[in-house]
């Protein structure tokens, strides 16, 4: 496949996977093009490369930005800004957990934990609804606390040795 094709259709495959991991198409495509880059790109080549407005890559860009996946690299003696992706794939893995963590699952058991808490009469309805969201809530909390782990590997001495012995 020729460069250029196969550029492109990792960039269009990357952007529409982007809603699997709770971003959408045009901010998934602004970082598929800047982590296969070997050097910074400005704002106009990203506009240009990926025929998008201005306000709606400066908008993705700094929502990437806000994730911690993408930097603003200064050159100088130049005007124009340039973006730069985390290239560290166990890196890139951790801060997207963490951010949707943040955004989906700590919202998710605030929730849970409010509505198993409500004080069941006694209908088996009631007693069956306390009784599942109380089970559901302490499986999420469980997942997102061996997330929480996971991420916090590389974090600490012995887990950078499991990775490194892992490799």
């Amino acid at each position: 496949m020729e460069f250029g094709k196969a550029k492109n259709k990792f960039i269009q495959t990357w952007g529409a996977l982007g809603s699997q991991w709770g971003i959408n198409k045009t901010m998934a495509q602004i970082h598929a093009l800047l982590m296969i880059s070997p050097e910074a790109v400005s704002m106009e080549d990203i506009m240009h490369e990926l025929q998008i407005s201005r306000g709606n890559a400066s908008m993705n860009i700094r929502a990437l930005m806000d994730w911690g996946i993408v930097f603003k690299e200064y050159k100088q003696g130049e005007r124009r800004e340039y973006y730069i992706a985390e290239k560290d794939l166990d890196e890139l893995a951790v801060k997207i957990s963490r951010e949707r963590s943040k955004r989906e699952i700590k919202p998710a058991l605030k929730v849970l934990k409010e509505v198993s808490s409500h004080e069941p009469n006694n209908s088996p309805e009631q007693i069956h609804f306390v009784d599942q969201t109380g089970k559901l809530y302490d499986f999420v909390l469980k997942a997102d606390n061996m997330l929480d782990k996971v991420t916090e590997i590389k974090d600490n001495w012995i887990g950078r040795l499991v990775l490194k012995l892992m490799k």
